[in-house]
């Protein structure tokens, strides 16, 4: 069989391709990274944001619409440092259930709700600099709690089918807003625990064990300083970006004969019978604006009073005042080694605790750190 056959047999389609009494091979190359096909209305989804018209009230008809919602949901209140509505659900009251469980490596814990206000040095006992990132934990609250059973989402993980751990679904809200701004069917989400709206949601698989009731807060002290987290964010969007920006590529000489390739990415293709490109090859393209895990990032610090979380390290994704997700991190060896707070850590009315680093962090409240020579 020639070469200008072979090739036709190949590119045909299934319904057109022609069979011979003679062995024949088909070669098909996918790549790793190939993107799963985009949902654009997902069976769960919900308009949020309803459409903005000019409904011509009058200032006494606006100002008895904010006090229909303040005396419902109470009136705005900052606390923690975040601007929120001074409510309490009614199911919030006693709302960490103490079933009698202990905890264990294998149990799965909530997570958070941060967003991210930027980079910050920290200083060792020794004197070393260490840059860290800061993140706020904005206003948490749980939301809704989905049985292992009944959690059945539109798209499944399809890594191991086989493998089925009886996790649920915790549905966490983070950032109160005025209801007013969102839709009725998105308020119907919160109306039942009788909570305000809240700009942002996330969705936790947790063991049944680690199930909390509705109306619960999540506060930072949720971890500990010296544990260690998985961060994920959606990275900054770039835009459409060459080799050398989107990939790291060195580019071409910048003398000896180069003309005009100084920033090109060189040969792509093949010759002979694989004279194509394979799928996944690195190329110019859009960079960015997509979601990235930064596995085992390591608290150095936590403030109680304004549920801020220093982290070691600035490779956390996302530009600054961008929301991210915290979980318990998966690395084997960065795992718990002491019990942490399960499910979650009770609302202490402190003034005192304020502040809490991991050893070996200088702490500011400490006198400055001095040297002696050695003798």
């Amino acid at each position: 069989m020639s070469k200008i056959m072979r090739r036709t047999v190949f590119d045909l389609p299934s319904s057109f391709r022609i069979t011979f009494g003679g062995p024949m091979v088909l070669q098909s190359r996918t790549a790793h990274n190939v993107r799963a096909p985009r949902i654009k209305y997902p069976l769960w989804y919900l308009q949020r944001e309803r459409s903005k018209d000019d409904q011509q009230l009058t200032g006494d008809n606006r100002a008895f619409i904010k006090e229909a919602v303040h005396d419902k949901f109470g009136m705005p209140a900052v606390i923690h440092g975040i601007s929120t509505y001074d409510v309490r659900s009614p199911l919030s009251e006693d709302s960490v259930e103490c079933v009698n469980v202990e905890w264990n490596p294998k149990l799965q814990r909530t997570g958070l709700i941060a967003r991210k206000l930027g980079n910050y040095p920290m200083w060792l006992d020794n004197g070393k600099s260490v840059l860290s990132t800061l993140l706020q934990v904005i206003d948490n609250h749980v939301i809704k709690y989905i049985p292992p059973g009944e959690f059945n989402p539109p798209r499944k993980p399809y890594s191991c089918p086989n493998h089925k751990k009886p996790l649920g679904c915790l549905l966490v809200g983070a950032e109160s807003a005025d209801p007013q701004y969102f839709t009725k069917q998105y308020c119907g989400l919160f109306y039942r625990e009788g909570m305000m709206p809240k700009r942002y949601l996330g969705r936790f698989m947790v063991s049944p064990e680690a199930a909390l009731q509705p109306g619960t807060p999540l506060l930072a002290s949720h971890f500990r300083p010296g544990d260690f987290i998985d961060v994920r964010g959606k990275t900054i969007d770039r835009g459409f970006q060459g080799v050398m920006k989107r990939h790291g590529f060195h580019g071409m000489p910048a003398t000896h004969g180069v003309t005009k390739s100084h920033r090109r990415g060189g040969n792509v293709g093949h010759g002979g019978e694989k004279g194509r490109i394979f799928p996944g090859t690195k190329m110019p393209g859009h960079m960015g604006n997509r979601y990235r895990l930064h596995k085992g990032a390591e608290i150095l610090r936590i403030n109680y009073k304004y549920n801020v979380i220093w982290i070691k390290g600035v490779a956390s994704p996302g530009e600054t005042n961008s929301i991210v997700y915290l979980y318990d991190t998966i690395l084997p060896l960065r795992k718990h080694k002491s019990p942490p707070p399960f499910p979650t850590s009770k609302v202490v009315d402190d003034d005192q605790l304020i502040d809490s680093y991991k050893e070996h962090v200088y702490k500011f409240t400490d006198p400055t750190i001095t040297y002696e020579e050695d003798k």
